[in-house]
């Protein structure tokens, strides 16, 4: 079972199972405090803004011109923020270390 292990915008920290073939923000939008997702994945609304730990990013696909576009318009812009619809997860990210961006 792999895994992602999340810090929510409490300050919580927690380990949940990843769905593999799905988006990360498939996972997290099912935590009680975990992201809005209001546009449900297409990349439109950056409600499912997260950081994502430094040692993932060389795993992870790099950003498309709509996702740079989105972030760079956001308050909370981080160089590790990521939106995680964009993140489909698989077996070689068990063990993602990722937070939860403020609201906007």
């Amino acid at each position: 079972m792999a895994r992602i292990h999340v810090t929510d915008r409490l300050g919580e920290s927690q380990v949940v199972e990843g769905h593999t073939g799905v988006s990360v923000m498939e996972t997290l939008r099912e935590l009680d405090n975990g992201v809005e997702a209001l546009c449900g994945g297409m990349c439109s609304c950056a409600t499912c803004h997260s950081y994502v730990d430094p040692s993932w990013w060389d795993k992870l696909p790099p950003r498309s011109p709509e996702e740079e576009e989105l972030l760079s318009e956001l308050d909370y812009f981080r160089e590790n923020s990521r939106l995680t619809c964009q993140l489909r997860f698989t077996e070689e990210l068990d063990g993602l270390t990722l937070t939860i961006a403020p609201e906007e």
